[in-house]
């Protein structure tokens, strides 16, 4: 496990969600340290991607306070929140690429809504962008039509650190990919980490990425999270933890990490 920073650069206070009748998280407390991959976990409709989307804007809570670097998300103004926005990245599932633009188009938009910049460097930049996530050069003029699946996600995290972000937003990277081409993707996200000493939120129901990347986990039950390191949530005694933990996939993948294994069935 690797030292990380105990500040948090976000923080979450009695978060309540509701779609109609439906509420998703009642009272969820979360602190994310700078530094660290965090990886987010639970069942379906547990709120992992409403989670992701309401910390980033895009799904005004019920209640609750978000702080992103120390800041109440809802109470800036749209210019601070602009500059804020700019602090982070955010891959959504499948790349979410416009498809009428080619690869090097994609990673530019967000350079164009932020940056007054001068064309030559816009492109130079997605240039970087994009051999930094392991694609060709000549993948920057094709369209996401033209890509495989694990392409076309790299090419919108290509797109999410077009702003040199402090924070990753990734939501389910891994999904749709064979085992193969999903390691490949664990690998480049780790590397990017350390490298560019980012901060990751990673949503995923991948449990060979939690253990291939994680340094802590966040799982989402009974509308709340429970918090801790993959060890410490393999004790964990609540019915939905130990099912996932504990099942087939979560016996194989914990000992490809050299980890302990629980010794329960």
């Amino acid at each position: 496990m690797r030292a990380l920073a105990t500040a948090p650069v976000i923080r979450v206070r009695g978060l309540v969600n509701r779609f109609g009748a439906h509420t998703i998280h009642d009272g969820l407390d979360l602190e994310v340290r700078a530094g660290e991959v965090l990886g987010v976990v639970g069942g379906s409709g547990s709120g992992k991607s409403v989670l992701l989307r309401t910390i980033i804007g895009l799904n005004r809570p019920q209640a609750g306070r978000i702080e992103v670097f120390g800041e109440d998300v809802a109470a800036l103004d749209a210019h601070a929140l602009r500059r804020l926005e700019r602090r982070w990245g955010v891959l959504f599932q499948d790349g979410a690429l416009f498809s009428a633009l080619t690869v090097a188009q994609n990673v530019a938009v967000p350079l164009h809504e932020h940056y007054a910049l001068p064309p030559r460097l816009v492109a130079e930049i997605a240039a970087v962008k994009i051999g930094l996530v392991g694609l060709a050069e000549e993948d920057g003029g094709k369209y996401p039509g033209e890509l495989s699946g694990g392409m076309r996600k790299r090419a919108g995290l290509a797109r999410a650190l077009a702003l040199d972000p402090e924070i990753l937003f990734l939501d389910e990277p891994t999904a749709g990919l064979d085992p193969i081409a999903a390691a490949e993707f664990d690998r480049l996200i780790r590397d990017l980490q350390s490298s560019l000493k980012l901060t990751v939120f990673l949503v995923t129901h991948d449990l060979d990425s939690l253990v291939a990347i994680c340094d802590r986990i966040a799982v989402l039950v009974d509308r709340k999270i429970r918090i801790g390191t993959l060890d410490e949530l393999v004790a964990d005694e609540h019915p939905w933890i130990r099912a996932y933990f504990h099942g087939p996939r979560g016996r194989a993948a914990r000992p490809a990490a050299g980890l302990r294994s629980s010794g329960r069935a």
